[in-house]
């Protein structure tokens, strides 16, 4: 009798034993490549001089890699991305043609980065009678960041109030569109504007002849402090995410703005700037006072998926090389993870 009692009491023991080890296999082990990524990047954010906010996830698997994600960031001409999203939208349910053509007025020409202005610049008195299609709006927005086209773009969208409706509805939290590039650059240069009041470009001329170069650094900080036109890297990365899986926009439209996204021509130094030649990247950047931004698609070679990126420079008093030098190593660093361990 003490003999089966005592077999038993050790078939227990050993089924014990064996449900542990089981347990212990179980457990995953740490991803070592994950945390050395993850170091690296707060390493390489420190090239930056100022706050850095990364949300990059590939694709195909689902992994993320997460810095300041749920951090608020001024979103500069990145917002040029909501904007884009909500006018096709209204493409897409019959508002406007691609090939509708809109008068451009003297009251659009706009300060800050692209050509319409500088361009089309005519006197008070002319009569200009110059249109742009919509298409052509969109490409002057998002190639080379034409302010001027923006803010028609915005206006045909229905404004900020339609931009965010547009982005609630797609489930994307965390950003707003608030103002016109016009009154983003003017409050990032301490101009007081009325944004209930008509816009005119002599206004902007005559309040920028009183700015004083020493006080650009103080209305760049508090320029970047804004509670207005901002995202979190997570909103953004959100945003593009669902443009990449076809879940924004309807085919054709969602074609055409990854097709002209991929053509990007601003900020070659960012996500482009160490990544192999020939590597395709669909993005739009952002720069003003001491933000530098870049968002977008990277295809890794091969097999190997997609990764879908957003990476957020603020508060840096550095140059703007040296902020786009570490969102270009910092870029890197993600590309070199999610191409060789994911």
């Amino acid at each position: 009798m003490k003999k089966i009692v005592l077999l038993t009491c050790l078939l227990a023991i050993g089924g014990i034993l064996m449900a542990q080890k089981k347990a212990a296999i179980a457990v995953p082990a740490p991803d070592l490549s994950l945390e050395r990524v993850n170091a690296e990047i707060a390493r390489l954010s420190l090239l930056s001089g100022g706050i850095v906010g990364i949300s990059a996830i590939h694709t195909e698997t689902g992994k993320r890699i997460l810095l300041n994600d749920q951090l608020s960031f001024p979103m500069a001409s990145s917002y040029k991305v909501p904007i884009a999203v909500a006018l096709l939208t209204k493409v897409d349910s019959g508002i406007y043609s691609l090939s509708q053509m809109i008068e451009i007025r003297k009251s659009d020409l706009h300060p800050g980065s692209g050509l319409i202005s500088g361009r089309f610049n005519w006197p008070d008195s002319a009569q200009p009678g110059i249109a742009l299609s919509v298409r052509s709006l969109l490409e002057l927005m998002l190639l080379i960041s034409d302010n001027s086209a923006a803010d028609i773009c915005l206006r045909l969208a229905g404004g900020p109030p339609a931009v965010n409706a547009c982005m609630k509805n797609l489930g994307i939290d965390g950003m707003r569109v608030d103002r016109s590039t016009a009154f983003l650059i003017a409050a990032s240069e301490g101009m007081m504007l009325d944004t209930e009041s008509p816009w005119s470009p002599a206004l902007y001329d005559s309040l920028s002849k009183n700015s004083k170069p020493e006080e650009q650094i103080l209305f760049a900080r508090q320029f970047d402090s804004t509670s207005q036109d901002i995202c979190t890297p997570d909103a953004m990365t959100a945003l593009l995410l669902k443009l990449h899986r076809g879940q924004v926009l309807k085919p054709q439209s969602s074609a055409l703005l990854l097709a002209i996204m991929k053509r990007c021509e601003t900020g070659l130094g960012r996500l482009r700037g160490s990544l192999p030649p020939g590597t395709e990247v669909m993005h739009k950047t952002g720069t003003m006072a001491l933000t530098t931004n870049d968002a977008g698609i990277i295809t890794l070679p091969g097999d190997a998926g997609h990764i879908v990126i957003s990476v957020f420079v603020k508060s840096s008093e550095k140059t703007i090389p040296e902020r786009e030098r570490a969102i270009a190593e910092v870029t890197r660093t993600i590309y070199d993870y999610f191409l060789f361990y994911h």
